[in-house]
């Protein structure tokens, strides 16, 4: 099973020092698949779900605003380091858990979520709240590893199933899995590096509203960083 938050949390303090190093490279090609040809309006606000070192942060477009989220202070940490080291104004970090967001519904453009899906403890609580937040006509992204059909890749994933249950992964679940009960138009979905275990799916947001019965007041988030973009994109 996934971890739950508490021990998530934990898990990633434990690893912010190591991240970078191990997952880094390994990644890369994966993070700038997501990222390139994103062809945002001037001043959309973009929502990066479990934003953990902020590797992806440098290459998001200047014209929009970024704001990332992550339950680890030792992973929000080092993404501040990033900050500092790259002039990204337009950004901004939160430190909150993204199974109980504190933004208002339908206050990001787009959605971003990259190796998130399988490690929280409720994957539902997570679409439906990245869901909530987007506007109707938004875009959510997801680059997470999914379940394959390949006997190859099949056999792959049972070899790596104890190291991922120990940093508290899934293995088991498949795209549809994930988006198939939400009101979601899959626009992309494509495999990448390495070894095609990897998605990037692209799903535009259809909902007409989402009744969660949550207030849209919201709750001011706790900042780990100065607001380096006005709101920071939370609207509230």
């Amino acid at each position: 099973m996934p971890a739950a938050p508490d021990r998530m949390k934990g898990v990633y303090d434990q690893y912010s020092g190591i991240y970078d190093r191990i997952f880094g490279p390994v990644f890369q090609h994966s993070r700038e698949e997501v990222i390139r040809g994103l062809e945002l309006a001037p001043g959309e606000q973009i929502l990066e779900v479990g934003v953990g070192t902020g590797l992806c942060l440098p290459l998001y477009p200047r014209n929009g605003r970024v704001t990332g989220v992550d339950i680890s202070q030792g992973m929000l940490r080092k993404a501040l380091d990033r900050l500092e080291e790259h002039p990204l104004e337009h950004v901004n970090l939160l430190a909150m858990d993204a199974g109980q967001m504190s933004f208002q519904d339908d206050c990001f453009d787009l959605v971003i979520a990259a190796y998130v899906v399988t490690a929280v403890s409720d994957h539902r609580a997570l679409m439906r709240e990245m869901i909530r937040v987007c506007r109707p006509g938004g875009r959510l992204i997801l680059l997470n590893h999914f379940r394959q059909d390949s006997r190859l890749v099949g056999a792959v994933e049972r070899a790596i199933s104890p190291l991922c249950k120990h940093v508290g992964f899934r293995t088991d679940l498949s795209v549809d899995d994930v988006v198939g009960e939400w009101p979601l138009r899959i626009v992309r979905d494509d495999r990448v590096k390495p070894l095609g275990m990897w998605h990037v799916v692209e799903g535009i947001n259809e909902k007409a509203s989402l009744k969660t019965g949550k207030s849209t007041s919201g709750t001011r988030p706790e900042t780990v960083t100065r607001s380096m973009s006005g709101d920071g994109g939370s609207r509230g």
